[in-house]
């Protein structure tokens, strides 16, 4: 009886003739070897156009086509399909909620980072209001510190030429 396998000894390889050549050979242009009334030339677009079907291309890639339970062709339901029309529904009003809750979350985030942005713009804010009230502060007290040195070595001036000038006044009167 036989398997349908061949023996061990039964195999031979065997170049088919024509062909190794037509393998080492590169292929012939296309206007070369067609005989169509138009040629076909690849659609050229541009690069917002590419982008787009770049991405079109990769999601359709990437995302899995499904179809399950699909209602057969025939008229009329049977006693099995309500219970697949309630599981998917049930599958879409979940897909629908996590949606949302998504939804919800991101704009929540959104509106904390608003906040939070307004928040520390005040805050700083107030720290350059407090930041200018300490320099003039400062400077206030500088300034005041200079006018008493001034006043200071102006009336050491003063008392040093009173000094001077009684001491003068004092020579003159007595000779």
């Amino acid at each position: 009886m036989s398997t349908g396998k061949p023996k061990d000894g039964e195999f031979k390889m065997i170049a088919a003739p024509g062909t190794s050549n037509a393998l080492m050979k590169p292929p012939l242009p296309p206007a070369a070897t067609s005989n169509a009334i138009v040629e076909y030339t690849a659609p050229v677009f541009k690069e917002e156009e590419e982008d787009i079907e770049i991405k079109l291309r990769r999601i359709i890639d990437n995302v899995p086509v499904r179809v399950s339970n699909t209602s057969g062709s025939s008229a009329g339901s049977g006693s099995g399909d309500f219970h697949q029309y309630r599981q998917m529904r049930r599958k879409e009003q979940d897909r629908l909620a996590r949606m949302e809750v998504d939804y919800q979350r991101r704009k929540e985030e959104a509106e904390f980072i608003l906040r939070r942005e307004e928040r520390l713009k005040a805050a700083e804010e107030r720290t350059a209001k407090k930041r200018a009230k300490r320099q003039k502060k400062k400077q206030r007290k500088k300034e005041k510190k200079m006018k008493l040195n001034d006043g200071q070595e102006q009336q050491q001036k003063e008392d040093s030429s009173d000094d001077d000038g009684d001491s003068a006044k004092e020579e003159e009167a007595a000779p």
